[in-house]
């Protein structure tokens, strides 16, 4: 009866929701392309790639966070075996797109098929995957149920349920307590997790603490770092001038890092600003916000285009483009992690951390308890508590080089002993596989 209930309330949702997604996906670009896969239908290129021999992995990743791990582990589980091969599904058209930049046959990118009962069991035949990985907290219930009729084993990796999640699935714990225990293993990151699953219904012999696989993120590629330096070199930044980075920044934390630049200036005038938007589409509310304050804009879209004039810096740079974060990250003195201070969650703080750079955030960091957690124990962050708070602390650092080096320093250390969870999920996964 509860997958009757389901299955009506998902579709109606959808269907309500439609404008929203439609209108948002179409600000970011690339959505309608490849709508048809929502609903299963393939093009020649995909189809003639999902027929190829053998039984894949399907990877389902919601969007660029979790496609993070989600290559990660496709490195290792390929490490362990060569001829594996890959569907990685997402969410989003910005993961979409990334995943397409990171995916090479015979892997395949698709997005995710809308979970109902009359397109994912179809997909699964015509995916015919040796598993389904499921990354950090996608519960799809069709899907689920599905692959355990046909056979085939799911396995969450980097599993977490936040405080926020977890009230509102106990709000459906009737759903979670039958669809949990269909799940063949489950990879959490915290004692935390592991205790929200078991209340939600998860069988407490099948669910394991492995860590996070966020720690095992990969070095930023040496070219991506050269590629950054060369951008701030051709907008007048010389060897030696500090560069702030603010990564993945949200609505009103550009305008807060922004105002601190006169202030942080008095004692350090050659200060770069580089600003980072998690969403590259918010450019021009960014620009209005950053030109309202009389500052100097270069766009590294319209780069080297709208590169200056000699001898005429700009006050900041703003990367409106995908995937050159962890470029302007290695290239950074200090890194602020946004999502942090004018909003709530927070976003990943690991990736500056794992190149040594020392980082700030704001008090919001609720999607990543355990990893805040383990920053805030090892002194290997600051979080500041307002904007006030973010001045002071980010002065301090262009202050103080031997500070910075500490706190990168510790930042790193942090990681290599904590890195080894994609590790043991692969483990797992290859072990649940079933056989071509």
């Amino acid at each position: 009866m509860i997958w009757w209930i389901y299955n009506l309330v998902f579709p109606v949702a959808f269907v309500l929701m439609l404008p929203h997604f439609l209108l948002r996906m179409l600000r970011r670009g690339g959505y309608a392309r490849d709508f048809a896969q929502r609903f299963g239908a393939y093009g020649p290129a995909e189809s003639a790639r999902l027929g190829a021999p053998g039984r894949p992995v399907w990877i389902q990743a919601v969007s660029v966070g979790e496609l993070a791990v989600a290559l990660s582990f496709m490195d290792e589980l390929r490490r362990r075996d060569p001829s594996v091969r890959f569907v990685l599904t997402t969410n989003t058209s910005t993961g979409h797109a990334l995943a397409l930049k990171n995916v090479r046959a015979p892997d395949v990118t698709l997005y995710f098929p809308l979970d109902v009962p009359w397109v994912v069991p179809r997909v699964l035949r015509r995916i015919r995957p040796s598993a389904v990985v499921l990354v950090e907290n996608e519960m799809w219930p069709n899907l689920i149920r599905a692959a355990r009729k046909q056979g085939i084993p799911t396995v969450m990796i980097n599993g977490r349920i936040s405080e926020h999640s977890f009230r509102g699935y106990r709000k459906i714990r009737f759903i979670t307590r039958d669809l949990l225990p269909r799940i063949h293993w489950f990879c959490v990151q915290s004692e935390a997790d592991r205790d929200r699953l078991l209340a939600l219904g998860a069988p407490a012999s099948r669910v394991e603490i492995t860590g996070s696989a966020k720690y095992d993120i990969a070095p930023t590629p040496p070219t991506a770092e050269v590629r950054a330096r060369a951008v701030l070199e051709k907008i007048g930044v010389s060897p030696g001038d500090p560069v702030l980075v603010g990564g993945s920044t949200w609505d009103g934390e550009e305008a807060a890092l922004a105002g601190l630049l006169p202030e942080l200036r008095r004692r350090h005038p050659r200060l770069m600003l580089v600003l980072v938007p998690r969403h590259a589409e918010r450019r021009d509310a960014v620009l209005a916000a950053l030109r309202e304050r009389g500052l100097t804009v270069i766009q590294r879209s319209r780069f080297p285009d709208d590169a200056p004039a000699p001898g005429q810096r700009p006050d900041v740079l703003l990367v409106d483009t995908t995937g050159e974060l962890r470029g302007f990250y290695a290239a950074a003195d200090v890194v602020f992690v946004g999502k942090s201070l004018t909003q709530t969650g927070g976003q990943n703080p690991i990736e500056p951390a794992k190149d040594g750079k020392p980082v700030v955030t704001g008090p919001h960091m609720e999607n990543f308890p355990a990893i805040a957690r383990d920053f805030t124990e090892a002194g290997a962050w600051v979080q500041a508590a307002d904007a006030e708070g973010l001045r002071d602390a980010v002065q301090r650092l262009l202050d103080d080089a031997a500070e910075r080096r500490r706190l990168g320093e510790a930042a790193a250390a942090l990681i290599a002993r904590k890195a080894g969870a994609t590790r043991l999920m692969a483990e797992r996964v290859l072990a649940a596989r079933v056989a071509d």
